[in-house]
């Protein structure tokens, strides 16, 4: 038998060569035998990918950015198979001459792109056919206000992947700005603290360069004799944390801050099993109430009795108990006056959140008797900071944290096969249909929406 050298696959192959190499083993009546399946040619012979940066253009303007400069300098170094266009902004944290300066390219028009990657959903009629693109689309929970932007994804022929979808194969998910939300929702209420109770004047995140600049703000103030409660496991509450740490607030165990009082600001660090228990007394299980949490009810005012105030840093999920009802706050031992609603759910399981704040006003007050909205620093009132955007307030430090995540998790599956199935899990629709991963957002797809 004559064996015919065609190719070594475990280095580059070159295309052009393997379609010569059959036709002359073809043209010589050669029997071809592959040692390794065909497959392994597609794994390593890999097209050269370009990347958009795109312009953020949704209001208000977003300057967060997927990925700066330097990072995108690492990624070609990384990946040289990846090229990288940035689509010029004049709103975008980092600017244009930025990128020229790292020798970056920079274009009005990015249409000859093949992956499209910003943060925030793209408007209609900026969207280009037949492209990848990555961003929040705010659609896979059936948000009535974008179906007609999923609807328009799918005309467009668009592959969507939604950087909300971007999972491993337990369903965690990979990227976010979760902590970054944390980080800025700690900060706002004790600034919401310090100008209600006239104690200090901290400036707006948004004012400051980056988290340094933000952390030392910190240093300059004392806090009162406070009792603070941080509900959360994940990267929200994390964050959360990290600026109560940074302040050496002394954390304490749920027994203490229960029973005993402080000569000092202390935190208690809550997870879902502290603040929810069994309808039949029964001992609860973590998992046992994410698969079904009808069988429990709320045991958080036994914290809303001793707590001045509450950072929230859970995620809620639907069907859960409320963490405190309107009735609960006009109860004469109810404490808490003063809620850091990172998780803003609205007039949900945090009874006073009635509706999101802005960075431009991030807090307003709750008065239980009325239930209604009330200045923030008003005699009786529980002040509210439920600003739904934090992370914009800080759009260096955050999209550089993002672009780490996006280059770790995301990047290689272009150009290993993905064969961790990080882009299968993450798309949402594809031909022009949604994939069987997101098939539930059919009927969503399919009504009409009311304007």
């Amino acid at each position: 038998m004559l064996t015919f050298p065609l190719v070594s696959l475990s280095k580059p192959v070159d295309p052009v060569k393997i379609v010569f190499a059959l036709s002359e083993m073809q043209r010589y009546s050669l029997k071809v035998y592959l040692c390794k399946p065909i497959v392994s040619l597609q794994k390593t012979f890999q097209m050269p990918v370009k990347f958009a940066i795109i312009k953020e253009r949704k209001n208000p303007p977003d300057r967060r950015v997927v990925f700066s400069p330097e990072k995108c300098q690492e990624v070609i170094q990384q990946f040289p198979d990846a090229q990288i266009i940035v689509e010029s902004s004049d709103i975008r944290v980092f600017p244009d001459n930025a990128y020229r300066e790292s020798g970056i390219e920079l274009a009005e028009d990015v249409s000859d792109c093949d992956v499209m990657i910003g943060v925030k959903e793209v408007p209609i009629s900026a969207l280009i056919p037949n492209k990848k693109y990555f961003f929040f689309s705010h659609t896979i929970k059936k948000q009535p206000y974008n179906r007609n932007l999923l609807k328009a994804i799918l005309e467009k022929n668009i592959e969507l992947y939604d950087h909300e979808t971007i999972v491993d194969e337990s369903g965690h998910r990979l990227i976010g700005f979760g902590r970054y939300a944390g980080l800025v929702g700690a900060y706002n209420g004790f600034r919401a603290l310090g100008k209600r109770d006239g104690l200090f004047d901290l400036p707006k995140v948004e004012h400051l360069a980056d988290l340094d600049a933000v952390k030392a703000e910190l240093d300059k103030i004392k806090l009162p004799n406070i009792k603070i409660v941080l509900t959360g496991r994940g990267k929200v509450a994390y964050g959360a944390k990290e600026i109560l740490d940074h302040m050496q607030i002394p954390e304490v165990s749920i027994e203490d801050f229960l029973s005993k009082p402080f000569n000092q600001a202390v935190f208690c660090f809550i997870d879902v099993m502290d603040y929810n228990k069994r309808k039949d007394g029964q001992p609860g299980d973590k998992r046992a109430f994410f698969r079904d949490p009808s069988g429990y009810k709320s045991d958080f005012m036994r914290f809303a009795k001793v707590s001045d105030m509450l950072i929230t840093g859970h995620f809620y999920g639907d069907g859960a108990p409320f963490f405190f009802t309107r009735e609960d706050a006009k109860q004469p031992d109810f404490k808490i006056n003063l809620v850091a609603d990172i998780s803003c759910d609205i007039d949900g399981p945090i009874a006073c959140t009635i509706r999101p704040s802005t960075i431009a006003n991030p807090f307003y007050g709750y008065d239980p008797e009325s239930e209604k909205e009330v200045a923030f620093d008003a005699s009786g009132a529980i002040t509210v900071m439920a600003v739904d955007n934090l992370p914009c307030e800080l759009p260096k430090d955050a999209s550089e944290g993002f672009g780490e995540m996006f280059m770790k998790n995301v990047l290689p599956a272009f150009f290993n096969g993905d064969k961790d199935g990080v882009l299968k899990r993450a798309l949402i629709t594809k031909d022009g249909k949604l994939t069987q991963r997101f098939a539930y957002l059919q009927g969503f797809v399919d009504e009409k929406t009311v304007i």
